[in-house]
């Protein structure tokens, strides 16, 4: 009884602890099955090797035969090891391969066009804004998010101490060529809403998630906040593990934490989750598992696939840009700009993943390969600062994001963090050179450095020399000449005065 009772008693309270600390387990599960994953095929050899040396053990003290019986055993342990050892250095390579393969199930390439997206203001003008307009707020900024359904930045803010959560939410609109910087301020209530990502103790909002609901984790850079009125909503899109020997991650739903009450929900029904509820890392660990789009040599010599371009040019955020469709549906995409593996850095394919998706499989992937293909951002970048000298870049002006925006075009920013004056769209090199335009921040054609035959920029450009042409016409073709006035009529000169204001606003707007 006092044997039981001193191996029993420990392993019950161990067992009270497992239960307990949920969130402790969550982690060290996790992570453990991730070390099993790369660990299986090795210690399944060991323990076939153990095996085989046991039986043989066994056979030898049967039939009595003790010579040369401790140098077999010696010959087969090193023979074990070395087999150990190889196969443990192939699966830590073979199996990596077998994860990017699995993340590639999802994945469709295709020659079509990116579909239409929307224009935005760059993150880096997002998260410049945002300060000014929390007042008399004295917590951090803890996350800068886009939401593509209702065209806004969201930022949380975290309440300072250690035993403490968020302090407030903002919302605000960051219009392209507009006046419009409505915002919305959300506060939490510190007394009962005291959790947040990474606090301390019961304080720790993952925590209070796997006291909820065990096995889900997240990324602290996936989750963002809302104002449903003058309520904080912070949504956590969360993430599952599947598979053994090949492990890899799911979705799962989100969490949604109430910032007036503390009340936390999990949910999979994500429809109505005011913003992107697919997670944004498993959006990127998708995009990374393009290098198996071919065999495993072409994935061992990096022939195959695609990498995020990081030249510098989209400095803070690189790739799985969060952009709306231009359909009015309201939906958003990942997009990021892909160059192939390798010393070449033009862009070559686009990725998009849907910030929403209903399931817990992975939500579909496309890569549209461009015809024509990009330079790479920093090259674009420098063509701008070229092409364009007259606006760009004075003072703190400078070009921000160069993002995709559907077809084979691409969009960069022009201006300061707290004005978006212009923006240049391209298609991308054709004829040998990358065409380019010159717009003002809302769209409207400024000109072009070169049109690409047959675009919208082209014929709008022939529409206004057309236009110029005929009213050259008109003048020339008027009583007197234009040098004479005597001749006009007083309704020819009232049309004169009318035709000349116009041009004046005009070329004024122009800049």
């Amino acid at each position: 009884m006092g044997r039981a009772l001193r191996v029993g008693l420990p392993v019950l309270l161990l067992g009270l602890f497992f239960w307990w600390a949920s969130y402790a387990t969550t982690i060290m599960v996790w992570e453990l099955r991730k070390i099993l994953s790369w660990l299986a095929a090795p210690l399944l050899a060991a323990a076939l090797v153990a095996l085989l040396w046991r039986v043989a053990g066994l056979r030898r003290r049967r039939q009595g035969r003790a010579a040369g019986g401790g140098s077999a055993a010696v010959a087969l342990g090193w023979l074990g090891g070395i087999l150990g050892l190889g196969l443990a250095v192939w699966w830590l390579v073979y199996g990596a391969y077998l994860q990017d393969r699995a993340y590639m199930q999802s994945v469709q390439v295709v020659a079509g066009p990116v579909p239409e997206l929307a224009a935005r203001a760059p993150y880096l003008v997002g998260k410049a804004q945002a300060a000014p307009h929390l007042g008399d707020v004295t917590g951090e900024i803890s996350d800068i998010t886009y939401l593509p359904d209702s065209n806004r930045f969201a930022t949380l803010v975290e309440r300072r101490g250690w035993l403490s959560g968020y302090e407030v939410g903002l919302v605000q609109d960051i219009p392209l060529g507009g006046n419009s910087r409505s915002q919305q301020r959300c506060s939490f209530d510190v007394d009962k809403a005291d959790a947040r990502i990474g606090g301390w103790f019961n304080h720790n909002l993952g925590r209070k998630i796997s006291a909820r609901k065990r096995w889900v984790r997240f990324e602290a850079d996936d989750a963002y906040v809302t104002c449903s009125g003058d309520t904080p909503i912070v949504v956590v899109p969360l993430k599952r593990q599947t598979g053994i020997l090949v492990v890899t991650e799911r979705p799962a739903g989100v969490a949604l934490y109430n910032g007036r009450t503390g009340q936390l929900t999990l949910t999979t029904d994500t429809a109505a989750v005011p913003g992107p509820s697919y997670p944004l890392s498993l959006a990127a660990r998708q995009r990374e598992g393009t290098a198996a789009v071919g065999g495993f040599s072409d994935w061992w010599f990096e022939r195959s696939g695609w990498d995020a371009s990081e030249d510098g040019a989209n400095e803070g955020n690189e790739s799985e840009f969060t952009l709306q469709y231009r359909d009015a549906t309201g939906r958003g995409a990942y997009v990021t700009p892909l160059t192939p593996q390798g010393e070449a850095s033009s862009v070559v394919a686009v990725s998009t993943v849907p910030t929403r998706h209903q399931g817990g499989g992975l939500a579909p992937m496309t890569v549209h390969r461009l015809s024509p293909t990009w330079s790479s951002p920093k090259a674009l970048v420098a063509l701008i600062k070229a092409e364009y000298r007259d606006v760009c870049c004075y003072n703190d002006d400078r070009v921000f994001e160069v993002v995709p925006t559907g077809g084979s075009t691409w969009t960069a920013t022009v201006g300061s963090e707290q004005d978006i004056r212009y923006r240049v769209e391209g298609r991308g090199q054709v004829n040998g050179r990358e065409a380019t335009c010159l717009k003002a921040a809302d769209g409207a054609l400024i000109r072009c450095a070169y049109a690409a035959p047959g675009s919208p920029e082209e014929q709008e450009l022939k529409r206004r020399e057309e236009e110029k042409q005929k009213q050259k016409d008109q003048s020339a073709a008027a009583p007197g000449g234009v040098g004479d006035l005597t001749a006009y009529t007083p309704e020819q000169l009232a049309e004169l005065q009318r035709r000349v204001s116009d041009e004046v606003v005009r070329r004024l707007k122009g800049g």
